[in-house]
């Protein structure tokens, strides 16, 4: 993808959908830490349905630990690697007690530094929490951005660098819900739903499967 076609594929993705949003269901900045924590290898949908219960019962780290490691295992049995997730949950509501009052920190040295929060996680913390314009690259977006050519990689670090520099400032905050959406939904792994895809004409390889398009 070259460098004037990268303002009109965004364009376009705005035009679809203004205001793109995380499927994670959450009601504050402890509760979207929780749940991205609890997502890795996981789908949203799984995700939402094991922290609805837990969420109901511990909306605040004081309260998750209150309920102590035992049951928040079982609350979140339904998700993948659920045992190390539940340890990493309890050991990161113990470090927002003691370290930050309770409250998710907003730097992302301090996010990292909670068990079971990566760079991947801390993105999603910033962005969608605190409106930074970070680049959050899971599986979806790797694959979109490779397979566009928006930004090529074989790292998701080596593509979330470049992505910072090539996605022009005015979409950069909603960029990464606009990739994800689409890896999920038309750009799919096994087949690539081309034949309707609202951004195929700046995409570097929907060429090849779509030649009437310019």
């Amino acid at each position: 993808m070259d460098d004037a076609a990268v303002e009109p594929f965004f364009a376009a993705l705005a035009a679809a959908n203004p205001s793109p949003q995380t499927e994670l269901e959450f009601t504050s900045v402890f509760e979207l830490l929780c749940a991205v924590l609890l997502s890795a290898q996981a789908t949203d949908a799984g995700v939402n349905k094991a922290t609805k219960q837990l969420f109901a019962l511990a909306p605040t780290p004081q309260r998750l630990l209150g309920l102590g490691l035992e049951r928040v295992t079982e609350l979140i049995r339904t998700i993948g690697l659920f045992r190390t997730k539940a340890k990493n949950l309890v050991q990161t509501c113990r470090i927002l007690v003691e370290q930050h009052g309770g409250q998710v920190p907003r730097t992302r040295e301090a996010l990292e530094a909670l068990p079971g929060v990566g760079r991947k996680t801390a993105n999603v913390v910033l962005n969608v929490a605190f409106g930074e314009p970070t680049m959050a690259v899971d599986t979806h977006i790797f694959r979109v951005a490779n397979r566009t050519g928006l930004a090529r990689g074989k790292t998701p670090l080596a593509v979330e660098l470049q992505l910072l520099e090539r996605v022009p400032p005015r979409y950069a905050v909603d960029a990464h819900h606009w990739l994800i959406l689409h890896g999920r939904y038309v750009c799919q792994a096994r087949r690539p739903q081309c034949e309707r895809c609202g951004v195929r004409r700046w995409c570097d390889s929907a060429a090849s499967t779509m030649p009437g398009e310019e």
